[in-house]
């Protein structure tokens, strides 16, 4: 897939989005130190090319309730293109899952699965293996407490050094 260019103000509208979420025209100008309407032009071919997926809140789960966060990895039998479909495919119906990522190296899914409890977590590892899609081995990870989640820092990760 060919890379969308952008340049350093490009690179501050789509900070501005991912840190303040979806926000005015005005307040975008403003965050970016740009005029409004040259802001919005750059900010919807962004959004065209798809570098803005969506907006999303930060929910503080932890002044909700009490959950189980596990980090399971996951290793197939068979490393045909169709297994690895059929996984992904199932993993994407589980709303547990939250977070899904193919690896290279020992384990093939690294997978993040949020519960209310610890059996709740192991109901939805038992309808991973009762559907029959491969699984080899896993190995799950009990999150105790959580260090550090942050969004990723574009600029940073554009910047040439």
């Amino acid at each position: 897939m060919p890379k969308t260019k952008v340049d350093a103000t490009d690179i501050r509208i789509l900070r501005a989005v991912q840190q303040h979420g979806q926000v005015s025209k005005s307040r975008l100008s403003e965050l970016v130190n740009l005029s409004p309407t040259p802001c919005w032009i750059r900010f919807t071919r962004l959004k065209k090319a798809g570098l803005i997926r969506g907006y999303h809140a930060d929910i503080a789960l932890d002044r909700i309730l009490d959950v189980t966060k596990v980090v399971v990895m996951v290793s197939l039998k068979e490393h045909q293109k169709r297994d690895f479909e059929r996984f992904e495919a199932f993993v994407e119906s589980i709303d547990e899952i939250v977070e899904c990522m193919a690896t290279g190296g020992g384990m093939d899914y690294v997978i993040r699965v949020v519960t209310r409890s610890l059996p709740d977590f192991q109901n939805v590892m038992e309808k991973l293996l009762a559907a029959n899609l491969g699984i080899d081995r896993y190995t799950t990870y009990i999150g105790t407490r959580e260090t550090k989640t942050s969004q990723v820092n574009i600029a940073r990760l554009l910047m040439e050094e």
